[in-house]
């Protein structure tokens, strides 16, 4: 199984999405600053906000995509409140 993601950090205000088959290593990672030259590296509090369990990984991966092409805060807000978007972005763009 993959799982599309968002983690935020308070101490910097910011969210982060990403994909994964075990986010509760991954989430590890990010904060240890394991991945070199990542975003992440500019906190180590980052919390899970959202997950969201995708067919496949290319699924999760067009999913990071098309969150991180929108560039908006709101939009992931938006998404963390109503998971369901997730759904109706596969629907529509057949992901």
């Amino acid at each position: 199984m993959h799982y599309l993601y968002i983690i935020y950090s308070p101490k910097v205000n910011k969210f982060y999405v990403g994909e994964t088959d075990n986010i509760a290593l991954r989430l590890l990672k990010h904060n240890n600053h394991s991945y070199e030259g990542s975003f992440t590296k500019i906190a180590e509090d980052w919390e899970v906000v959202m997950s969201f369990e995708c067919s496949s990984k290319s699924q999760s991966l067009s999913l990071e995509k098309f969150i991180k092409r929108m560039k908006s805060k709101i939009f992931i807000q938006k998404i963390i409140e109503n998971p369901k978007i997730l759904d109706e972005i596969i629907s529509k763009n057949k992901l």
